[in-house]
């Protein structure tokens, strides 16, 4: 008989999986017996005749469970017979069902009459006999081609899965080998099953699931076309969908791992829930039954099974992009982090929770009232008394800000110190400053007890040293969709190479790349559009003054983007963008808003004020919100946002979501963990790069039903520095090797040499410093030190001191907390340091571009809007590179140029090319092609191991290669490089100049 490929056929391979047979209806004349189980993953086949369609209950399995468990009650309810009593003890349970939900019932059973009826025995406790046996008692069933409809008498889900009696799951499979897909199969459940059937109504089954041999996507509330089925999936490759299964299909873990009776339970008692929110605008309630996405599950039940073979110490980096339900995660483990045991002990004494999100700390407390008294359970320590005050009363889970706190745990008394915690980090980069970190640590540590009377000074030193280390009596679990080198290298799981080096990766991720492919969050990438500023200055004064080159160009560009036209001109772009692209267009059904981003208070102000204005202009209904923090001065007046709003200003992200408001102006707040999925557009006037670029953009990656894409008009970035930004996090991000602890060695030794200070001053600072000794008695040796400093060196060696010393304390206070072994050495010069760094006077530097603004004003400005462009990110995993532990270098000298030959030059770069595509042919020779040309791998071998001839040799044949790729892209350019001598030398020497002079620089 030839394979069978058909829905029948996967029934059949599921139904095998979890009974141990395939669970075919009988043939006519045959009896279906019952098999024991002990099949498969111990599941009974249910029989569909035996599904009660009025009260949606298998009432055979229901039957069997409560006489096996609870025979009194079983006898007196009569369930093995029609009649009334059993009617009225049906709709009792339907009716509490309705009201409760079958997960609520199932946790905590129902009263009917005198009897309270447990509906589901949990898992037992180690070494309990009699709840294990209870536990065993449970009837996990599955029944195929169930009919359900009470009308439709013909309709049939392919398998319906219940416990004891109650549906708990269902299934529609298909076939891609028979041309259908999940996606037919979401259709099927939209289209066909009628969401006011008893079985589907909301809260009966906890999770209805469409399956091929693909791909796996679930729904927790069916609404006709409206119902939203979330991935199920493994995830492959760092993006969605299942890798290949060598021993089944791609899709057999949702039934041999995930619907194992073990696995079921364990869902049920610690992830499925229903949530009730309430607006609290409308005071409408919302009532959401949730079920845990794949990873989800997967990094809690990973993170707790490693913590409770492990035991408290370990540190754990999960990279979570945004999307993937961090808050949810951190609540379940939390939860979950409290019941663990090993070796017949609790693990945890406390679980502490750092956060700047409201959001979650309301989120934890509704996870927790599903399972215990959120009042006795969770306390969060606002103030610096909250903490004791908690963990006097056995509050299990404490919930704290990142600024509060270090203060909290000064507080807390030396009874604590020997307890075990588990410090959960929500956005780990922004919670772990190394300052902050070690204040933690030094709090909550043995080693940070109050010293003896008697303690030596060199034990007081390796005391503070093991404080600055991470605790040995906590783990640490940090979440962060963006993890730095500093947090990877705390917190990521060392992989050792087999060059020596030592990798760090995260303990788990879900990719930016998959969240973005299971749509979660939108590409903002996708509709990315640069826009070029061009202007012209004009001097205004009659004499040629000098200033200095580089400083002149970045007061210049400063002054021109800053200028009330200009700002006028592209708040005008912005607004008619936003009316006619976006609005016009009814984004998000016409609720779309908009975020411009800007690159301070003053310049937020006056786009503020410029969009303002133009929008009352142009008789727009909609207005503007600005937000920035403190009090400012602007046009001779104190002013702040609730000022220029009119409203307070913790109402602004409520208000924006209401009419009239559709822009918020920005100066650095709502950058970071600001999630409003009404955010369409942003308009970008802020120099951005690296983690803070992806943490601006990613605002806008928020999903919503209406919610198709999102667009960026950048006026200050281009898409090389963003594509660049994004890509480190696009894929799981690596650690590429260790900080190296001998770079203290070698900064030491460079501080030693330039005979700043004496050991003996560093013993006697440090000595006084730690018995608290009086200000006035560390100030004579530092000021002496400092009079070295000034006398015995020159500009360039009080630029290096300076700068490897601070290098010096920054990787010292990096490297305490995680190194092995430590060094008393460098503690000393690390407190002296931290005293001496603050009392180096700068170099007085002259500023030779003073004036410059005053001798100039603007002649024309225009700015051009480049296409929209879809930005590709690699596809790899990125590595970042470890903490620099480099400083120190020389004064640079300032190139002295005429003002005449600055301004020209600046506008020669910008608007004055005599090219039919200057702009482009600009970005050519300045930016595209000295990179391409920098690149090359035998100029940059020149450069490192030859002269500057032989590497200008290299260089001119890099460059001919590099033009003749250009050809195919500006074949004017190409054509007055081949055709043009004197254009070819200069353009040649402009080129070398930019590349080799750059390398020698740095």
């Amino acid at each position: 008989m030839p394979t069978d490929t058909s829905e029948r056929g996967l029934e059949r391979l599921i139904c095998t999986a979890l009974t141990g047979h395939p669970c075919d209806p009988p043939k006519p004349g045959e009896e279906m017996l019952e098999r024991p189980a002990t099949y498969g993953v111990g599941w009974i086949g249910g029989m569909p005749e035996n599904y009660d369609r009025e009260y949606c209950l298998d009432l055979a399995q229901l039957s069997i469970y409560l006489q096996e468990t609870q025979p009194e009650a079983a006898e007196a309810l009569n369930l093995g017979q029609e009649g009334p009593t059993r009617r009225k003890f049906l709709a009792r349970l339907q009716g509490e069902i309705t009201k409760r939900g079958t997960i609520e019932v199932l946790r905590n059973g129902v009263k009917h009459g005198a009897y309270h009826l447990d509906l589901f025995c949990g898992t037992p406790s180690p070494g309990n006999e009699k709840a294990r046996k209870r536990y065993a008692a449970n009837r996990f069933s599955v029944t195929r081609q169930l009919r359900y409809s009470r009308d439709e008498t013909q309709l049939a889900l392919d398998l319906g899965l219940f416990i004891n009696g109650l549906p708990i799951v269902t299934f529609e499979l298909k076939n891609s080998l028979t041309k259908q897909t999940v996606a037919d199969a979401v259709q099927q459940y939209q289209r066909d099953r009628d969401p006011r059937e008893k079985l589907f109504e909301f809260g009966r089954c906890v999770v209805h699931f469409a399956v091929d041999d693909h791909e796996i996507r679930f729904c927790t509330h069916l609404k006709g076309k409206a119902s939203w089925f979330l991935p199920f999936n493994l995830g492959w490759n760092d993006g969605a969908g299942n890798p290949p299964n060598p021993n089944g299909l791609k899709t057999d873990y949702l039934w041999k791992r995930i619907l194992t009776r073990d696995g079921l339970t364990n869902i049920i008692e610690n992830y499925a829930q229903i949530v009730e929110t309430k607006d609290e605008k409308t005071g409408k309630k919302r009532a959401v039954q949730i079920w845990p996405r794949f990873h989800q599950l997967d990094v809690v039940r990973r993170l707790l099974a490693d913590a409770g073979q492990h035991g408290a110490g370990k540190r754990y980096l999960i990279q979570h992009s945004a999307g993937s339900g961090k808050s949810n995660s951190i609540a379940w483990l939390a939860h979950q982090l409290i019941g663990l045991h090993k070796d017949d002990t609790t693990l945890f004494d406390s679980i502490i929770i750092i956060t700047d999100r409201r959001i979650l700390d309301q989120q934890i407390k509704t996870t927790i009232k599903q399972f215990a008294q959120v009042g006795s359970t969770v306390g969060h320590a606002e103030h610096s008394g909250n903490l004791r005050k908690f963990l006097a009363e056995g509050k299990k889970i404490i919930i704290s800000t990142v600024q509060k706190f270090p203060h909290i745990m000064d507080e807390i008394g030396s009874e604590h110190r020997g307890r075990r915690f588990a410090i959960i980090i929500d956005e780990a980069h922004s919670s772990q400053g190394g300052r902050t970190s070690a204040k933690m640590s030094l709090s909550l540590s043995v080693a940070g007890a109050t010293p003896d009377d008697e303690e030596e000074l060199e034990d007081t030193i390796n005391r503070l040293i093991e404080a600055k280390k991470l605790l040995p009596n906590a783990s640490y679990f940090a979440f962060t969709a963006t993890p730095k080198n500093k947090t990877l290298e705390i917190f990521g799981e060392p992989d050792p190479q087999a060059d020596g080096t030592v990798k760090h990766r995260p303990f788990h991720s879900y990719t930016m790349k998959q969240a973005i492919q299971e749509g979660f969050i939108l590409d903002v990438l996708k509709y990315y559009t640069p826009v070029n500023s061009y202007y012209k200055l004009m001097k205004t004064v009659e004499s040629d003054p000098e200033f200095d080159t580089k400083r002149a160009k970045k007061k210049l560009r400063r002054y021109v983007e800053s200028h009330e036209h200009a700002i006028g001109l592209k708040a005008e772009i912005m607004v008619d963008h936003f009316h006619e692209q976006v609005l016009a267009l009814n984004k998000i059904g016409g609720q779309a808003r908009a975020m411009v981003v800007t690159s301070g208070v003053d310049r937020t102000i006056q786009y503020y004020h410029a969009i303002h204005d133009y929008l009352i202009e142009c008789k727009s209904p909609h207005r503007a919100i600005v937000a920035f923090s403190g009090e400012h001065d602007y046009g001779g007046a104190k002013i702040t946002e609730a000022s220029l709003n009119g409203f307070p200003s913790n109402q602004i992200a409520d208000k924006i979501q209401e009419a009239p408001y559709r822009f918020l102006v920005c100066a650095d707040k709502f950058q970071t963990g600001y999630d409003e999925p009404l955010l369409h557009t942003m308009y970008v006037d802020k120099v951005l790069s690296g983690i803070k670029a992806v943490q601006t953009l990613s605002r806008l990656n928020r999903a919503h039903p209406q919610k198709h894409d999102v667009f960026v008009l950048d006026f200050m970035n281009d898409a090389d520095t963003i594509q660049k930004a994004f890509a480190d996090y696009y894929r799981t991000t690596i650690l590429a090797e260790e900080t190296d602890p001998n770079k203290l060695h070698d900064l030491k030794a460079t501080l030693d040499g330039y005979q700043v200070y004496t050991d003996s001053q560093i013993d006697e600072l440090v000595r006084l410093y730690l018995s608290g000794a009086d200000r006035d008695q560390l100030d004579p040796i530092l000021d002496a030190c400092v009079a070295g400093y000034k006398e015995q060196l020159d500009e360039d060696g009080q630029v290096d001191f300076k700068g490897k010393a601070k290098a010096f304390t920054r990787t010292y206070g990096f490297l305490a907390q995680v190194l092995p072994y430590t060094s008393t050495e460098w503690e000393k010069l690390s407190i002296f340091l931290n005293f001496l760094v603050p009392k180096l006077p700068a170099p007085v530097e002259e500023d030779l571009s003073r004036g410059i603004l005053d001798a100039i004003d603007m002649d024309s400005y225009r700015v051009e809007k480049q296409a929209a462009m879809q930005i590709q990110l690699p596809d790899t995993d990125a590595e970042i590179e470890p903490v620099p532990t480099a400083g120190g270098g020389r004064k640079p000298d300032p190139e002295l140029d005429r003002l005449s030959n600055i301004i020209k030059t600046f506008n020669d770069q910008f608007g004055n090319i005599p090219w039919s595509d200057a702009d482009r042919v600009h970005k050519l020779i300045t930016e595209d092609i000295p990179n391409r040309v920098a690149a090359d791998t035998a100029y940059q071998n020149a450069k490192k191991n030859s002269d500057k001839q032989n590497a200008r040799i290299e260089h001119d044949k890099a460059l001919a290669r590099v033009m003749t790729a250009v050809l195919k892209d500006d074949t004017e350019l190409f054509k007055q490089f081949m055709d043009n001598e004197s254009f070819k030398r200069w353009m040649t020497d402009t080129i070398f100049g930019l590349t080799y002079d750059k390398k020698v620089a740095s």
